[in-house]
């Protein structure tokens, strides 16, 4: 009895109640970034977030809710974000011991002979998208091959911020369109198609987007100024292979990680394996970096122990004299993600509590009466997919939700349930990167070293996949149609 009298005091939100919550988000966040510029993301936009979860929480107060339900909103959220927080903190750990141990300066200096400043971003585009692919993870691709072409644009003289979204634009094409993502899983299953279905579907926007994207990114390459000469891109070489033993075998925590990955083992288990695999091989291989970086007094195994723990905890640091290897490798370990951390777990709880709270419903409920089309439909949906990587903060929830609250509509207009899957991908997945207090778009900035505002203007096909797939929608090129009696039927211009 009592449970219903509470269910009976639960007022649905109002508009202005669904509203309330992001207009004070835009307001503080466009405040901190006026106030405090890129370093908006140290902090402030973390406290602007809190202080939206507050909004909401009142909202929910005034609507009925007890404050027992926004506590358990908040703590469902942090259990979502579990899987990411320990995934962030691996990969943090990985690029310190990376570091340490030489495979980051050893894909550097290959890497460096290897590619042209002339079509750098293709390559790097092309190189990511091989990879995220064959594994599957935008995340791992970012953490590991992103890590050290990111690192390759600075020595060489081009700029890291196009790098950035080459990298992105590779990763973004492997998480969308291989049967190895579990966000390319998870869309397949909230719509009800089979897998391979679905990739199949996602082609005829993502393979269009990834041409556009190179295209752009080998013109962007000509084009573009190249600041370092050949002779100092030599001298950097020489450097780095002065403090570092360079070697193929530096190369084998790489290669172990993208075993592990194709065998689907757990992310975060994955890198750390890779870790303290790549931690005893660089005892090995630099004992004379591990030696420095610790002061060692001479006990080789206390030294190698210290060295790779500091480094998964504190990062790598080095202090060579040559400015460039030092920004190169001066960097990770777990605390360097720690502010990244605090900006998905206030982005995600104020994302689960607007869910928890019926304020997306009630936000996304005019969206059906005014798409009459299905044209309008595809934008409907981008804006909501687009707009949960937003207010929600995770990639998951812009996944999700579109395809749970479009799916019957799908099915009544007489739209194949691939069409949303396909159009949930490229609203939800792909533009979650974009986003700086997104889980993706945090991600991406902490591991590549590039603030997000910097490389969004370069996520070519962060922006080229959405919009195809919504243009396919209002010229119904490859829309299928649901004929109960035949099966689908395709519907061309």
């Amino acid at each position: 009895m009592s449970d219903q009298t509470d269910l009976d005091r639960i007022r649905p939100p109002s508009l202005f109640d669904a509203l309330l919550p992001l207009a004070t988000l835009a307001l503080l966040i466009a405040g901190a970034l006026a106030l405090f510029g890129l370093d908006a993301l140290d902090g402030p936009v973390q406290v602007a977030l809190l202080l939206c979860c507050a909004v909401v929480a009142l909202i929910a107060m005034k609507n009925g809710y007890e404050f027992s339900a926004v506590q358990e909103s908040g703590r469902s959220a942090l259990a979502s974000v579990t899987s990411a927080v320990f995934i962030l903190l691996a990969v943090g750990a990985l690029i310190g011991v990376w570091n340490l141990s030489g495979t980051i300066p050893t894909l550097v200096y290959y890497g460096i002979q290897i590619l042209s400043p002339g079509w750098y971003y293709a390559a790097t585009a092309l190189i990511c998208g091989v990879v995220a692919l064959s594994i599957g993870s935008s995340w791992t691709t970012a953490a590991t091959i992103g890590v050290g072409l990111v690192g390759i644009a600075g020595l060489i003289g081009v700029s890291p911020e196009i790098t950035a979204g080459a990298v992105i634009s590779g990763a973004y094409l492997g998480d969308k369109a291989s049967p190895l993502s579990e966000t390319t899983v998870l869309t397949a299953q909230m719509v009800e198609v089979d897998v391979y279905q679905h990739i199949k579907r996602q082609v005829w926007t993502s393979v269009p987007a990834f041409v556009i994207a190179v295209v752009v990114f080998s013109v962007l390459g000509i084009t573009g100024p190249v600041t370092v000469t050949s002779a100092e891109t030599t001298s950097d070489l020489d450097k780095l292979n002065q403090v570092f033993n360079i070697t193929p075998f530096a190369l084998l925590p790489l290669a172990l990680l993208a075993y592990l990955s194709i065998r689907r083992v757990p992310a975060s288990l994955a890198l750390l394996a890779s870790t303290l695999f790549a931690g005893v091989l660089g005892a090995f291989l630099q004992p004379d970096v591990y030696a420095d970086f610790v002061s060692g007094t001479g006990n080789v195994v206390v030294e190698s122990i210290k060295a790779v723990w500091l480094a998964m905890a504190n990062g790598f640091s080095i202090d060579s004299g040559i400015p460039d290897v030092d920004r190169l490798l001066s960097r990770g370990g777990m605390d360097s993600m720690l502010l990244t951390i605090w900006l998905i777990l206030g982005a995600v709880t104020f994302g689960a509590m607007l869910e928890e709270f019926g304020l997306i419903t009630r936000l996304v409920a005019p969206l059906f009466a005014m798409a009459t089309s299905t044209g309008q439909l595809f934008v409907a949906v981008f804006v909501c997919g687009f707009g949960l990587n937003v207010v929600a903060g995770d990639q998951y929830i812009a996944l999700v939700l579109p395809t749970r609250i479009f799916r019957a509509e799908f099915a009544r207009r007489g739209l194949a349930p691939t069409n949303l899957s396909r159009l949930a991908a490229d609203s939800g997945t792909v533009t979650s990167p974009l986003v700086p207090w997104n889980s993706c778009g945090a991600f991406m900035a902490a591991t590549l070293g590039v603030s997000t505002l910097l490389y969004l203007p370069y996520a070519i096909f962060s922006y080229a996949s959405p919009v195809l797939s919504v243009l396919y929608g209002f010229t119904g090129f490859r829309i299928e149609k649901v004929d109960t009696t035949n099966g689908p039927i395709e519907e061309t211009a």
